[in-house]
C-alpha cells in the first residue's frame, strides 16, 4: 500500500500552476517516478510526496547550516580573543623600543661631525 501524503501537501499541489507542476515533476526521481509511471500513485499523490520530501530536505539543510554558522562564529570569537591577548602583550614592548632607537641616532650624528672636523 502506497504511503499517502499529508493532506496539507495535497492542498498545496492543487494550488500549483502548470509550470510549477512540471518543475516539480522534473525534480522527482527514484521510486516516486517509477511508481507514478506504473500507475501505483496518482499524479497529485506523487507531487504531494515530492513536496513533502523536499520540505524535509530543506529542514535538514537549514539545521546543518545553522550548526555550521555557530561553529564559524565560535572560531571568529576565538581569533578575536587571541588577537586581544597578543595586542596586550605587545604594548609594553612598543613603549621600550623608541627609547632604544633614539640613542644610536645621536651617536651617529656626533661621529659624523668629528670626522668632518678632523679633515
Amino acid at each position: 500500500m502506497p504511503k499517502i501524503s499529508k493532506p496539507e501537501y495535497l492542498a498545496k499541489v492543487k494550488l500549483l500552476n502548470k509550470a510549477e507542476t512540471e518543475r516539480l515533476l522534473s525534480r522527482m526521481g527514484g521510486k516516486l517516478d517509477r511508481r507514478l509511471e506504473k500507475n501505483k500513485l496518482s499524479r497529485e499523490e506523487a507531487l504531494a510526496l515530492q513536496l513533502e520530501l523536499e520540505d524535509e530536505q530543506l529542514q535538514e539543510w537549514r539545521k546543518m547550516m545553522h550548526s555550521l554558522k555557530k561553529k564559524e562564529e565560535a572560531k571568529k570569537e576565538e581569533k578575536a580573543e587571541k588577537a586581544k591577548v597578543a595586542k596586550k602583550a605587545k604594548e609594553p614592548e612598543k613603549a621600550k623600543a623608541p627609547s632604544k632607537t633614539k640613542a644610536p641616532s645621536k651617536t651617529r650624528a656626533t661621529s659624523k661631525s668629528k670626522v668632518g672636523a678632523a679633515k
